[in-house]
């Protein structure tokens, strides 16, 4: 499955004023993007961050998984999805909601 190139590059941020693609033309980008949001996390989320871990990952790992993809050397090993994907169903299912 090829699932795309990695030489392409994200498209630039909009300017000030700009309107994106789809976007009424009397809304006011500007204002949305001005950096003036206030953002609130609620508890629960809170609590799944906690339960995640500490959000790292090693970059060196995803690069050579990266370049094996590339190299076209990547091989699926479907035995340790399916275990992983049991253990999760498995975690989800014993868990006690309140």
């Amino acid at each position: 499955m090829k699932i795309g190139s990695f030489d392409k590059q994200l498209p630039p941020p909009p300017v000030a004023g700009e309107r994106k693609a789809g976007t009424p033309a009397g809304s006011n980008l500007a204002a949305a993007t001005s950096g003036s949001a206030t953002v609130a996390i609620s508890s629960e989320a809170t609590a799944l961050a906690a339960v995640a871990g500490d959000g790292s990952f090693d970059a060196a790992k995803v690069e050579r998984i990266g370049q094996s993809i590339q190299n076209g050397t990547f091989k699926v090993n479907p035995e340790a999805i399916a275990d992983k994907l049991i253990a999760n169903a498995q975690e989800l299912l014993a868990r006690t909601y309140r």
